[in-house]
């Protein structure tokens, strides 16, 4: 049975206010659309080419897929969301594969709170849901906690291509705010595709990106 959620002290944030629900909703009945009950391909390939060192951050991590399918290959991972009840999810798969990973609730926006840094961050499917304003935040707060040199992938909704995911992110949108930023220097930008419960291949980016 889904957890009751505690109450949240953030303010909306721009998806939540347009859905009229926080984030934690999604996961009340069942899995949310993004919840694929496995890591996504792109995750798996990073991984298999040596792309994650840790520690890790998964932000937005949801029920812990990809953090549970990092930390299973030795590495130490963090991951954190502000929807409780998938949190709860992530903790109980963690333990029913015995995958010692570290659950905690957290807003992306403040991310400077954890009063942790990272050497690998990922962002799969958090920042198209966030607006122009946001954004800019998001990216701030993503810097906060960031060693120096550390890599950032972050996988969003693409405009590019047929059968595009909600939310879609111009290649400028994903550019602007980490090229308007002192603290980041964009590696590459390419096409790739999310795994949805809906469709198996939506319209994606991969960005790289390294703190200085």
């Amino acid at each position: 049975m889904p957890t009751t959620p505690r109450p949240d002290p953030r303010p909306p944030t721009s998806h939540e206010r347009h859905a009229g629900q926080p984030w934690n909703a999604s996961y009340l009945d069942g899995p949310a659309p993004w919840d694929i009950g496995a890591p996504q391909p792109a995750v798996v390939r990073l991984a298999e080419v040596g792309g994650f060192s840790g520690p890790v951050l998964d932000v937005g991590c949801g029920t812990g897929d990809n953090a549970l399918f990092i930390a299973a290959r030795g590495l130490p991972v963090f991951g954190v969301d502000v929807a409780e009840t998938a949190l709860a999810i992530a903790r109980q798969a963690a333990d029913d594969r015995n995958v010692d990973v570290n659950f905690a609730m957290a807003d992306a926006l403040h991310l400077q709170r954890l009063y942790r840094r990272f050497q690998t961050i990922l962002d799969c499917g958090l920042f198209h849901a966030f607006d122009e304003v946001e954004r800019i935040e998001y990216v701030a707060s993503l810097a906060s906690v960031a060693d120096d040199g550390a890599t950032l992938y972050v996988l969003c909704f693409s405009d590019i291509g047929t059968g595009t995911g909600p939310h879609p992110v111009s290649r400028e949108a994903l550019t602007t705010p980490f090229a308007d930023s002192p603290a980041w220097q964009i590696t590459t930008i390419a096409p790739e595709h999310l795994r949805t419960r809906f469709h198996d291949s939506t319209p994606a980016w991969l960005a790289t990106v390294v703190r200085k």
